[in-house]
């Protein structure tokens, strides 16, 4: 090509290569300083000192929760002695209502809020599944019922042991009062939606029903809590011939549980963040919500 070029021709294009070769390698070098000095902000940032979390979080509501939120609040404190965290039961539908009105800065609950709260900026944040059982006192000769058994014992058809096998015994039921989570999901789970007798006596919260079917006083009791509540001291029922299992809530087999909401209005922030996502990192949803008979979170969406 060049016998075709004059010399002056030649001379211009060399010069001109070699000022783009100039400029590309101006440019490798501005890119490499530029890359260099974004590895040094990064590494800046990273050394700097984390700011110190601090301040009050109140959260009140489910009582089938609280075993779980305490815990949390507990360690979380430890490791942030700077945050008060006051928890409080009271039932779910309190939750709710506390976190939407501003008295709560968490709602824990075991339902979803109703449609009256739906305006109200609610964000959900889901913690753990808790498996529930309907529990009865050990005098109890009954080890199993049908769904449809136990809806007519809490609606009151059925109100003596010896019509479902067992002996001829008056059933005492406990319940929870209207606000409760728990009420709530053995009504939509059980009963279909049917209501539930007024007959039987009322416990404020999932410990006092614990102790209400499984004490003394308790002979024919049948009442429902969450499992972190049962012990040797009562007897959980199976449903239909399923007992409750993490294996048979995975399956389908075992109907009979609920996942548990911390409700924020709005964002959660500061100290109220931290300390749900506290409660959601792996570590606490692998060993402490286990430990505590939950069952972690992600479990149904595995």
């Amino acid at each position: 090509m060049f016998k075709f070029m004059s010399r002056k021709g030649i001379t211009v294009t060399l010069t001109a290569v070699l000022m783009m070769g100039s400029l590309v390698a101006c440019g490798t070098k501005t890119e490499t300083k530029d890359a260099a000095a974004t590895a040094a902000a990064t590494a800046k940032a990273s050394e700097a000192p984390k700011k110190e979390i601090s301040g009050t979080v109140t959260a009140s509501g489910s009582s089938a929760l609280l075993p779980l939120v305490k815990q949390a609040a507990t360690e979380f404190m430890e490791k942030n002695p700077k945050v008060t965290i006051n928890v409080t039961a009271g039932g779910s539908g309190t939750g709710i209502k506390n976190v939407a009105d501003g008295t709560s800065d968490i709602g824990n609950s075991d339902i979803e809020p109703g449609a009256e709260y739906k305006d109200k900026g609610l964000v959900d944040h889901q913690v753990a599944i808790a498996p529930f059982a309907l529990i009865v006192n050990k005098d109890v000769k009954v080890d199993n019922l049908t769904k449809q058994q136990a809806t007519d014992i809490f609606t009151g058809k059925i109100t003596n042991w010896k019509e479902v096998g067992g002996n001829d015994a008056k059933i005492v039921l406990v319940h929870r009062p209207e606000s409760s989570g728990s009420r709530a999901l053995v009504k939509q789970i059980i009963l279909d939606g049917k209501e539930f007798s007024k007959d039987g006596i009322t416990q404020e919260n999932s410990g006092a029903v614990k102790t209400a079917v499984a004490g003394p006083s308790g002979s024919g009791s049948i009442g429902y809590v969450d499992t972190p509540y049962i012990d040797d001291t009562l007897k959980a029922l199976k449903i239909d011939g399923v007992a409750y299992s993490e294996e048979n809530i995975k399956n389908g087999t075992y109907k009979l549980f609920g996942v548990e909401h911390m409700y924020t209005k709005g964002e959660a922030k500061d100290a109220t963040k931290a300390f749900i996502d506290y409660i959601t990192t792996k570590e606490f949803q692998g060993k402490q919500v286990r430990d505590l008979k939950f069952l972690p979170a992600d479990l149904l969406k595995k």
